[in-house]
């Protein structure tokens, strides 16, 4: 489901504009990755340094969401290391996770 890219309300695949602030409504593209855990944290930084993105999930190996990242905290550094410590504890429980990566083209 996509968002707003000012006001972040949850929109429909077909609008055109936000239905609460009236910004256009940008296409997102997904593309997704599978990556051993060891990796993960050093793909997850890779990926948030890119600047295009607007959301990272992480699924375990069942396709359960482990965890969602907004775009917003790839522009804030402080706000980044409690993820980074999520993203630790992640890799520490799983083998193999997915990322989702949602970019605006």
């Amino acid at each position: 489901m996509p968002y707003c890219s000012k006001c972040g309300a949850k929109l429909k695949e077909d609008d055109k504009y936000c239905y609460k602030c009236g910004t256009p409504a940008t296409k997102i593209v997904k593309e997704e990755f599978t990556i051993s855990a060891d990796n993960l944290i050093e793909k997850v930084k890779e990926l948030l340094h890119e600047g295009n993105i607007t959301r990272i999930i992480i699924k375990d190996e069942k396709d359960k969401i482990m965890l969602e990242i907004p775009a917003t905290v790839g522009v804030i550094g402080a706000v980044l290391a409690p993820w980074l410590a999520a993203l630790g504890v992640i890799a520490a429980l799983a083998t193999n996770c997915k990322i989702v990566v949602e970019r605006r083209e």
